[in-house]
């Protein structure tokens, strides 16, 4: 999130409760963990079934706190992935998290899905699939911001320099970049998860970075139908390509 979306915050204390909510991708999971000094300890996790968000996320995360004991006001941060993936789960999940978060005033941060998946592979840039033979796309090169954006062959063929190395987690998204880039090592991973979500995003509560809640949107990574049928790889990579912290 940029920080026109962060607010000072008091930083969470050790012993603290966090939960992590990700409904971003085919399948999705809502996790909890404990603070314990510098550790994380993960107390469980729940995987839920892709297009049924709506109807289990709010039963899933209940039955979570209530087998760990915890009541909902006892959490002291919630980490919501906000994408990029699908509009539908990406929307029921930050409506789960503003719902939650608001009444008791509960501290909220919002982690890229693609950020997990490059932390939790070890490699800088990364892809996932985006359907319709394009990918959301994670771009950290050396002296540059990171840049995500949405990327089908035309804005593939016109970056340069190749990463030498992209994470990636599904079929769909290593064969278009196994054709675009036959030189880059695509390192595959497995998909990224609500505790993965976790384990980043404990460190920006611990630190005090909350999100404002009225301005907490998804990162939905999508053109307009001009850009998309448009001609011009090159301008409209750039047109899609967003920055991120």
């Amino acid at each position: 999130m940029g920080a026109e979306y962060l607010l000072p915050g008091t930083p969470m204390q050790p012993g603290g409760l966090l939960l992590a909510i990700d409904t971003c991708g085919p399948a999705g999971s809502v996790a909890l963990g404990r603070l314990a000094g510098r550790d994380l300890e993960i107390l469980g996790q729940t995987e839920l079934e892709g297009r049924s968000y709506s109807a289990t996320l709010v039963a899933a995360v209940g039955d979570l706190l209530v087998n760990a004991g915890i009541a909902l006001r006892d959490l002291g941060g919630i980490v919501a992935v906000s994408g990029p993936g699908s509009f539908t789960g990406v929307r029921v999940g930050l409506s789960t998290v503003k719902g939650l978060a608001e009444p008791a005033q509960i501290p909220v941060v919002a982690i890229s899905r693609l950020l997990v998946l490059s932390r939790k592979s070890g490699v800088p840039s990364c892809a996932i699939d985006a359907h319709r033979g394009e990918v959301f796309l994670r771009l950290e090169e050396v002296g540059q911001k990171p840049r995500e954006l949405l990327a089908g062959k035309q804005e593939l063929a016109a970056i340069r320099p190749v990463p030498l190395r992209v994470a990636v987690c599904d079929e769909a998204a290593e064969a278009l970049l196994a054709a675009a880039w036959p030189d880059a090592q695509l390192v595959r991973c497995e998909a990224p998860t609500a505790q993965d979500a976790l384990r980043l995003g404990e460190a920006r509560l611990v630190a005090g970075g909350n999100v404002d809640l009225a301005l907490l949107d998804g990162n939905y990574l999508r053109r307009s139908d001009a850009e998309i049928f448009g001609t011009g790889g090159g301008g409209t990579a750039a047109a899609a390509g967003r920055q991120r912290a």
